[in-house]
């Protein structure tokens, strides 16, 4: 068994430039280093994210998501800083508001620059 402190999700760029900006600022996770080839953010107390530079690659789901407190506050805030979140109408996931009902969770999906697929999650 692994005994981690902590997992930190690692998401590929092709922009550093652009990445820093859209993690530090849009989403407002606290900038911690960089190298010439890796951005790393807080994303709470026990929570990091890193950025690294690479050729576009193409995901299908979601590489990492950030669970909130208050959902509404969290879609509302981004969409506010021009993040578009992704609507569902069928299958599996329907979004009412960018949001949709997942069990007794509810979560929301956006995407990057790169279009790397994040989401927030109130559980």
């Amino acid at each position: 068994m692994i005994t981690a402190t902590m997992v930190v999700a690692t998401i590929p760029v092709t922009d550093l430039a652009r990445a820093k900006e859209f993690y530090g600022d849009t989403l407002g996770l606290t900038f911690l280093w960089e190298t010439p080839f890796a951005i790393r953010f807080r994303c709470g107390p026990a929570s990091e994210l890193s950025t690294f530079k690479r050729p576009p690659v193409v995901t299908e789901h979601t590489l990492a998501h950030f669970e909130v407190d208050d959902i509404e506050a969290v879609v509302g805030d981004l969409s506010a800083k021009g993040v578009e979140f992704l609507d569902y109408t069928e299958g599996p996931l329907v979004t009412t508001g960018h949001i949709a009902q997942l069990g007794p969770a509810r979560g929301a999906w956006f995407r990057d620059p790169d279009g790397n697929t994040l989401g927030v999650r109130q559980g």
